[in-house]
């Protein structure tokens, strides 16, 4: 099967990230959200992305054109699908709210469409439940931001078929991505191993035994990580953190729990950089 057309499924930063990504790689996009602001913002950002890359010399404006024109955008969730190869979905982290959209999406979609979720850790098989084409529905798990991050996990549900796992492995392929495929269990690949590094530079924090800047400079100069678990803990947002840890812990035990001092910035609402403070203030900077 030869996907041209492909549908995403929300306008926020996922979303319009993997919009880009695909423009960029010659597919015609179709953008979905349930608000014109969205869509509008999403645009915005997608042209503002393409924008610095012109400035940089990067690519040309016409080139940034041509890209623009593969871009659609729909209010209309059966529009947006109609015609689409692949769908994927990037709309909040809630379980019900993915298995209600993959129920509409098997009843409206063409029978030969693959239907991906973004999810970064929830369960494709159970997604997929909500369907009567297991076989075709399957994990993309973009890295934020999309557009620039070179992995796509792809992910396998219980009955995902080889053929769509080949054809999701070629997108990624063709969209200048290094595919990374993963068995269905919580965290998948990435985060299962990213997520409690973080954590665990939490705990470490916690218990007084460096600072936090010296706890990122260990692994930015020790590890040559790009920058360190804290500050990455900032970019993501603690609360979105606190809730993955929450899923990795009822899914794999008390091995995965979040730590005191994350949960407990969280409640003061530190939640990182979009509240102007998390483990470091930002209203100064």
């Amino acid at each position: 099967m030869e996907i041209k057309k492909i549908a995403v499924l929300g306008a926020g930063t996922m979303g319009n990230g993997i919009t880009q990504v695909s423009a960029q790689s010659t597919f015609k996009v179709t953008m979905y959200d349930i608000d014109q602001k969205f869509l509008d913002r999403g645009i915005n950002t997608i042209k503002k992305n393409l924008g610095r890359s012109v400035e940089k010399g990067k690519m040309s404006q016409s080139d940034m054109d041509v890209i623009i024109a593969r871009i659609n955008t729909s209010l209309s969730l059966k529009e947006a699908v109609a015609d689409a190869d692949l769908v994927i979905e990037s709309v909040p982290e809630v379980m019900d709210l993915k298995k209600d959209i993959f129920k509409q999406l098997d009843e409206i979609c063409p029978k030969d469409t693959i239907l991906a979720s973004n999810t970064s850790g929830l369960s494709i098989s159970e997604i997929a439940s909500a369907t009567s084409r297991q076989d075709k529905v399957i994990g993309m798990h973009f890295w934020n931001p999309a557009f620039l991050m070179k992995l796509v996990e792809i992910i396998k549900g219980i009955d995902t078929s080889e053929e769509t796992l080949n054809n999701i492995v070629a997108v990624g392929k063709a969209m200048g991505k290094e595919p990374v495929v993963a068995k269905d269990s919580a965290g998948f690949c990435g985060n299962r191993i990213g997520v409690p590094m973080i954590n665990e530079a939490f705990f470490v924090l916690g218990e007084g035994i460096a600072s936090a800047e010296d706890i990122d400079k260990a692994m930015h100069f020790g590890w040559n990580h790009p920058m360190g678990p804290l500050a990455l803990a900032d970019m993501i947002g603690l609360d979105i953190l606190v809730n993955v840890m929450n899923y990795f812990n009822k899914e794999l035990g008390d091995k995965y729990r979040p730590a005191p001092l994350m949960v407990q910035y969280v409640r003061a609402g530190r939640l990182g950089r979009k509240t102007g403070k998390g483990v470091y203030d930002y209203t100064q900077k």
